[in-house]
């Protein structure tokens, strides 16, 4: 069952490392969003959540402090869902339903990252990790 673990640590961190690559790679279109959406140094915020998006996805994967690798992808979904998604703004029901998808995805996102940091603390030592968690 030990392979569950690490087949799911690795989906779960491939979707943060997309992310990222798109954060990196496309740096100024994403940039323009996020300051559409009121991010004040949208270019600087893109290059940081990008950055904490691939640590963040790595750490999970390698299990190299697992846990603060979880937290980090839970302190960019929270504020993600917060700020890029707030449906409640939006008046055109497509874009609310747009939104509204995005935002319940980063939110359950960030429940299955708590998951996992609960996971890493608890055992410690999970299996195929490469270091111990911190806390």
């Amino acid at each position: 069952m030990d392979i569950l673990l690490l087949i799911g640590r690795i989906l779960f961190g491939a979707l943060f490392l997309g992310s990222a690559l798109g954060h990196l790679t496309q740096t100024d279109a994403m940039a323009g969003y996020a300051g559409s959406k009121g991010v004040p140094q949208p270019k600087l915020m893109t290059i940081v959540t990008g950055l904490m998006l691939l640590v963040g996805g790595l750490m999970v994967i390698l299990g190299v402090w697992g846990d603060v690798g979880a937290l980090l992808l839970v302190a960019f979904l929270i504020p993600t869902a917060l700020i890029m998604h707030n449906f409640w703004k939006e008046t055109d029901p497509m874009n609310k339903q747009m939104e509204m998808i995005s935002f319940n995805k980063d939110v359950a996102l960030a429940g299955g990252a708590l998951v996992l940091f609960w996971l890493f603390v608890e055992s410690g030592d999970l299996p195929f990790s490469i270091t111990d968690s911190l806390f």
